[in-house]
């Protein structure tokens, strides 16, 4: 007999044994990627893995029960289906993965989703028929030579007049003095140069790209010598120190989770090898993975803290990431995040734009929220700046948590810290705000 998964029993029965052997009827079923959370039609919850082999898959494959349950009510004719070797019974219960957007907690009752309609009716497509008969090719060459020869007229050649060339140049224009031109690899040298809101038309300058790159070059080495005197800090590490600050004052408590993950973790995620996502991860050896967001290590921390610290629980953290997406003038592959999330109570859509105005206004950097959605977390609010994305924020719970064994009400959003640095100083490149032995604070130092 085919070992069916748990989900596949269900979905055919519609039915479910408890540990006591009562026979239940199943009102709703919710998959997230390996776990099931089932409702009995007596209100009873039930949250189990998804596994061919479980004590629950035994007995739905081998039909055994010890007596039905009196609050569900199961009709007669489904106990004695069921009591049957081989169940002849249409699917009784949908199993499906429940988005998001339909999901606001644990406790309430999802939806009935409705299937979409198939149109399968097609007309068929007639063959039309030639109104008269093929003429073959040979024939059809033959009579176009013929008409050929008959109406072809040879006309007599004309020669045309020669134009002499006048030897006088003596009445020529003398030529303008060309502009310099610029090679491609010599715009991008000159630009690399440019300072934080410097710009230059190369259609209207005179200098050629040597005297253009001496007096740049120049001015450069006088910024690093001026910052050197000024402060001496870096600005990806003084607005790392500066968060870091401003969310202790709030009441979040910073935490620092491994860089090397087991790639396990992003399956947790919905990033498993077949989806497309997985592309983007930096794989190390056959199980591990360099981290592509800090997700994995707020959820482990969730659950550790959870009835330890008082409620809400409210943490953060700030550490570089890596993702295959480096093309664009707003992209890199390894990049610094920042990740809060609170936990418990006050978990709404309120709490969470306040905690993001306080922050962004602390910064000085004006925003707008937009709806979105993506693939790991569904619904979510993008935080823009202008068509800059600078965050994605989300309010759970999700589907997912119960990977995670998270199951009470969360917030938080993830920004990106060179994002933030390319908008408060106006660099044209997000390269000169991230880590780089190529500039430093915006200032090239390929000198």
């Amino acid at each position: 007999m085919e070992r069916k998964p748990l989900d596949s029993l269900i979905s055919k029965n519609g039915l479910w044994v408890s540990r006591n052997g009562r026979l239940h009827g199943i009102k709703s079923c919710e998959a997230s990627h390996k776990n099931l959370r089932i409702t009995m039609d007596c209100g009873e919850v039930v949250k189990v893995r998804n596994s061919r082999s479980s004590r629950a898959a035994r007995s739905l494959r081998n039909r055994k029960f010890q007596k039905p349950c009196k609050r569900c009510r199961v009709p007669e004719e489904k106990i004695k289906e069921f009591s049957r070797k081989i169940s002849k019974n249409e699917v009784k219960v949908s199993v499906r993965t429940v988005p998001s957007s339909q999901f606001n907690s644990y406790e309430n009752k999802i939806p009935d989703m409705a299937l979409p309609s198939e149109n399968t009716l097609h007309e068929p497509v007639k063959p039309v028929q030639a109104s008269t008969p093929a003429v073959s090719a040979k024939q059809t060459q033959k009579q176009t030579k013929t008409a050929a020869a008959k109406t072809f007229v040879p006309q007599p050649r004309t020669k045309k007049p020669k134009v002499k060339k006048s030897g006088n140049h003596s009445f020529q224009k003398p030529a303008k003095a060309s502009k310099p031109q610029f090679t491609q690899s010599q715009k991008n040298r000159i630009l690399s140069l440019l300072g934080p809101g410097e710009m230059i038309s190369f259609s209207k300058e005179k200098r050629s790209f040597a005297e253009l790159e001496s007096v740049l070059s120049t001015e450069r080495k006088k910024d690093i010598r001026q910052m050197y005197e000024d402060s001496r800090e870096n600005l990806l590490g003084k607005l790392e120190r500066t968060i870091t600050e401003f969310f202790v004052d709030m009441g979040f408590l910073e935490v620092k989770s491994p860089i090397l993950i087991p790639f396990e973790y992003m399956e947790r995620m919905g990033v498993g090898e077949d989806k497309k996502l997985s592309e983007q991860i930096f794989r190390v050896g056959d199980n591990m993975c360099l981290r592509p967001m800090l997700a994995p290590g707020l959820y482990n921390h969730l659950r550790k803290f959870d009835n330890v610290l008082p409620d809400p629980v409210r943490i953060f953290e700030i550490g570089p990431c890596y993702r295959k997406e480096s093309d664009g003038s707003s992209h890199l592959e390894e990049f610094t995040m920042l990740n809060f999330c609170q936990m418990g109570s006050r978990c709404t859509r309120e709490e969470l734009e306040f905690i993001i105005d306080e922050f962004l206004n602390f910064l000085d950097i004006d925003y707008e929220i937009v709806a979105d959605s993506c693939m790991v977390y569904g619904e979510t609010m993008d935080v823009m700046h202008k068509n800059l994305e600078l965050s994605s924020a989300v309010v759970g719970p999700i589907p997912m948590d119960m990977d995670w064994g998270v199951d009470k009400p969360w917030i938080g959003a993830g920004f990106g810290l060179e994002r933030l640095l390319k908008v408060k100083h106006d660099f044209k490149n997000i390269k000169r705000a991230a880590r780089s032995e190529s500039y430093y604070n915006g200032i090239c130092t390929t000198l």
